[in-house]
């Protein structure tokens, strides 16, 4: 089951480059908390969705030292996490909220401390 356009669009303007490489061509959505086999579209939503190389995605799939960073680093959520775990950027070397408008929230202007 394939991510629905629109989020991928809102994703991608979002995410200029992989969160882990800064690669900017043939981005992928990466679900942060999985769908599961078959998947559910409920997690098919903007603040669920980041935009990765191909390379940084099989890589969390496929090896336990990555998947442990990807975590560490919000880029996989476990099934009890909330959505507005930060994420960081490893390129611009900074901390973002995905916001469920399709923002990226940079944690220093947040109101309220994280």
């Amino acid at each position: 089951m394939a991510t629905p356009k629109k989020i991928v669009a809102q994703a991608l303007k979002r995410d200029t480059h992989c969160f882990h490489c800064g690669q900017t061509d043939d981005l992928q959505p990466h679900h942060r908390k999985g769908r599961g086999m078959g998947g559910s579209k409920v997690l098919d939503r903007v603040d669920n969705i980041m935009m990765i190389c191909g390379l940084y995605n099989g890589g969390m799939e496929s090896d336990p030292k990555l998947a442990s960073l990807a975590r560490a680093w919000g880029h996989k959520l476990a099934q009890w996490e909330d959505f507005d775990k930060a994420v960081f950027d490893g390129v611009e070397f900074r901390w973002y909220v995905l916001s469920a408008s399709g923002e990226k929230v940079d944690l220093e202007f947040l109101d309220e401390p994280y």
